[in-house]
């Protein structure tokens, strides 16, 4: 008896099975179709110097593949269930999961084209002559915005598909907008903070700052619109809220125009008809270094009689403003200076008492 339900079942839906084998047939062609010409044209896009056609087949590869399966099971489960279930009401839930998925695919690939253009931007230079980076701190806050703005009109979508009036929301937006303020007063401020860094711009992605306020000092690696991120030399990650930057002074070091060499020499008191040459020498070694900027202030000037020596005081401006190369630069410097002191035999001063006695003393002794 069972037999033969089950032959009768077969053979009355014959036609809705094989219709079911076909699209399923029909999805993995297509799959197949997506992903063969994904992996033929990727790699040329790849090679292309344009940002947007490499981020829009990313971008297009994932949700296109989901969106195939997706539509096809919203008409393979119908057929399914109406073998089952004699039922118009279920088509209206299937029709309103159909547009629900539709939305977050399209939110899918936005939110991966506008993070593969980000990506791809941050790898690109405005010039190939001076090799400028582009500003990172710009992409990222505009590519923020981006993906805050293709979320909220996702859900503004989501809630006309299901029906919900925005005029309700904006009224219970605006009735709770107080409290809901209070309650988050913090995050609000870093936002603003974050606003102001990206219109401020005291600093951006990749600028050495610090602050005399705060015990910060570091490389900044992420502006968020809550909290930047910054290495410090020490390799550690520090986490600051951006509203801090809103009542402390920061110091961006990167954008310093020269590096400063200034330091103070003593020279033995023996030595003191021998000063002005070294003082003009010292000058015109300065002055014909490759690597000082004359076009600063530049001076060798004798400052001080000192107990046990004559200072000068050695005040000029290096062209680089990186670090390693300054510290070159002024060891360069200093053993010049040390060697022009030797070639007037004359000789660098360190602490020392000179102890006199009178004449009296030994003639007393003798």
């Amino acid at each position: 008896m069972k037999n033969f339900y089950l032959h009768d079942f077969i053979v009355s839906n014959y036609i809705t099975m094989l219709q079911i084998l076909f699209i399923i047939a029909f999805l993995f062609v297509l799959t197949f179709v997506v992903i063969t010409a994904f992996k033929r044209i990727h790699p040329r896009l790849i090679e292309s110097n344009r940002v947007w056609d490499d981020a829009l087949i990313v971008a297009v590869y994932k949700p296109l593949i989901a969106a195939i399966w997706f539509v096809g099971l919203t008409y393979i489960i119908p057929i399914i269930v109406e073998i089952f279930i004699k039922d118009t009401a279920k088509y209206e839930v299937i029709d309103k999961i159909r547009q629900l998925g539709v939305v977050f695919l399209f939110l899918w690939f936005f939110i991966i084209f506008i993070r593969r253009l980000e990506k791809n931007l941050f790898n690109i230079t405005i010039s190939t002559s001076t090799k400028k980076k582009v500003d990172k701190t710009s992409i990222r806050a505009i590519a923020q915005l981006l993906r805050l703005a293709a979320i909220i009109i996702a859900v503004l979508i989501l809630l006309q598909v299901f029906g919900i009036p925005i005029s309700g929301i904006v009224a219970f937006g605006g009735a709770s907008g107080i409290v809901l303020g209070f309650a988050s007063k913090d995050m609000f401020t870093n936002f603003f903070g974050g606003l102001m860094i990206f219109l401020d711009r005291p600093f951006v992605i990749g600028d050495w700052i610090r602050s005399p306020d705060r015990e910060i000092e570091g490389i900044v690696e992420y502006i968020g619109w809550r909290l930047t991120r910054i290495r410090t030399f020490d390799k550690r990650p520090l986490f600051i809220p951006n509203g801090i930057f809103m009542s402390i002074s920061v110091e961006n070091p990167t954008r310093m125009q020269n590096r400063r060499i200034k330091t103070t020499i003593g020279v033995r008191y023996e030595d003191s008809f021998k000063i002005s040459a070294i003082l003009k020498d010292v000058e015109d070694m300065l002055k014909n270094h490759p690597d000082i900027d004359t076009s600063k202030t530049l001076f060798v000037h004798l400052t001080n009689f000192a107990p046990s020596s004559l200072e000068f005081l050695v005040y000029t401006y290096t062209k680089t403003t990186k670090w390693v190369p300054y510290q070159r630069i002024q060891q360069d410097v200093f053993l010049k200076i040390i060697e022009i002191i030797q070639k007037h035999k004359a000789q660098l001063a360190y602490p020392a008492t000179n102890v006199h006695f009178a004449k009296e003393y030994f003639s007393k002794k003798s």
